[in-house]
């Protein structure tokens, strides 16, 4: 069952480089199981359907949605210019603005695609008007979209957590300090970046220009801001679970971006709801498929046979850390992030505990390695999605993204690997650990 479970993984890798829609990539890995491997299929389906009406999943369109929102009615917009106001008149300022606003963004939807989509039409154009290239400028908002896969809520610890059946909020606090560490990376970097650049930047605001005009900004974005407040205090607080948390975070970007920013309207809100509704299909069709292949492994031992295998070759917990972590990246630039969780986790999880890795530390070393595939070639999507948005070619966009992720973005990868305490200190801190 080994050999056929390996031929079932490349069916499904060179389904992946076809292009084939990824659910249908897990079909053709399911089929081969099916008919070559003689497993059982009929308990298997009825097994993953069951698992699709887990409350827990919920989270994941409701969070979708509020994303979509949110990048339609203005709050993204209202954010971005409170964040500005702080720092971007020093040269380099609008950069880290980018940075931090996706950071901000991320605390909201929880999805990678949301900071690239409400942040990239606004600032793009304005970083290139102030003298930044507009591939570089592309790349790093792009690139930043990331943190919304690591700052909480965050989908893909939602589903993590699911699959593994680890505490959901620990995963969330898992990845808070190397996404902020992510963020503060990028800011340094693109500091460095724009002293190249033939930058404009405004004349420097006095103090009381700068304490009126954050002030102002302030006032008018309190509400954007309350979100986060409401969603990561509920949480938190024991007041909500996360799925209700994913609810209340649609009721309220409704009124907010109807009666307050004024930019939703009824043809744009039901766009967004259906472009929502598009998304959330997808992933819950790819989650089903991707679930009946990961306990058809379970269900042969292949996860078994796998920890042996590994062993065979070395029983070093750093080596095998470094083995894991070219696997997940090389499997990040394949697939999303949430499919490479349910295909991988169950897989992984207990080579993990044989090496004395925790559950809630692996899922940070999961979600911060996985996410890179965003950016990353041939799968990239976040990447494509920012080529598209900044109207620049994918080739032009590539190197100072790779730039970013080779300075900005890996120490962080072998920091979260290799020092437990990065990523368990806040769990810990509020108890979940």
């Amino acid at each position: 069952m080994v050999e056929v479970a390996l031929l079932s993984v490349v069916v499904l890798i060179i389904l992946l480089t076809l292009g084939v829609p990824l659910p249908w990539c897990f079909g053709g890995a399911l089929m081969v199981m099916y008919f070559i491997g003689d497993t059982i299929m009929k308990g298997n389906i009825l097994w993953g359907i069951q698992q699709l009406g887990n409350p827990v999943l919920l989270a994941i369109p409701l969070f979708v949605l509020a994303g979509t929102i949110m990048s339609e009615s203005g709050i993204a917009a209202s954010l971005l210019r409170f964040v500005s106001a702080f720092i971007g008149h020093i040269r380099g300022g609008l950069g880290v603005v980018a940075a931090v606003s996706c950071a901000v963004i991320g605390a909201i939807s929880g999805s990678g695609l949301t900071g690239i989509a409400a942040i990239g039409p606004l600032l793009i154009p304005e970083m290139e008007r102030r003298g930044y290239p507009r591939a570089y400028a592309t790349a790093l908002i792009a690139n930043s979209s990331i943190l919304g896969l690591l700052i909480p809520p965050s989908v893909t610890m939602i589903v993590y957590g699911w699959v593994t059946d680890t505490s959901i909020l620990a995963c969330f606090l898992a990845t808070l300090g190397p996404g902020l560490l992510i963020m503060l990376n990028f800011s340094i970097v693109n500091l460095i970046m724009a002293r190249k650049f033939p930058l404009v930047l405004d004349d420097k605001p006095t103090f009381s220009q700068l304490t009126t005009e954050v002030t102002k900004r302030g006032i008018h974005a309190f509400p954007a801001l309350l979100m986060p407040v409401i969603i990561l205090g509920g949480i938190y607080g024991g007041v909500m679970t996360p799925t209700e948390a994913a609810a209340v975070a649609v009721i309220y970007s409704v009124p907010v971006g109807f009666l307050i920013y004024k930019g939703l309207r009824w043809s744009n809100f039901l766009s967004a709801g259906k472009e929502a509704a598009t998304a959330v299909g997808a992933i819950m069709l790819m989650i089903l498929f991707s679930m009946i292949l990961s306990q058809m492994f379970v269900m042969e031992g292949i996860p078994q046979k796998l920890v042996g295998t590994i062993f065979g070759i070395t029983e070093d917990p750093s080596t095998l850390l470094v083995m894991i972590l070219v696997l997940l990246l090389l499997v990040g630039m394949v697939v999303n992030d949430v499919t490479a969780i349910i295909l991988i986790a169950p897989l992984l999880l207990p080579l993990m505990g044989a090496i004395g890795v925790n559950p809630v530390h692996f899922a940070a070393i999961m979600g911060v390695t996985t996410a890179m595939g965003g950016v990353t070639p041939p799968y990239a999507s976040i990447l494509y999605l920012g080529a598209r948005i900044g109207n620049v070619k994918v080739t032009a966009v590539i190197p100072p993204a790779m730039l970013l992720i080779a300075t900005g973005y890996m120490p962080v990868v072998i920091l979260t690997a290799f020092w437990p305490d990065l990523s368990l200190w806040l769990p810990r801190f509020f108890g979940y650990q």
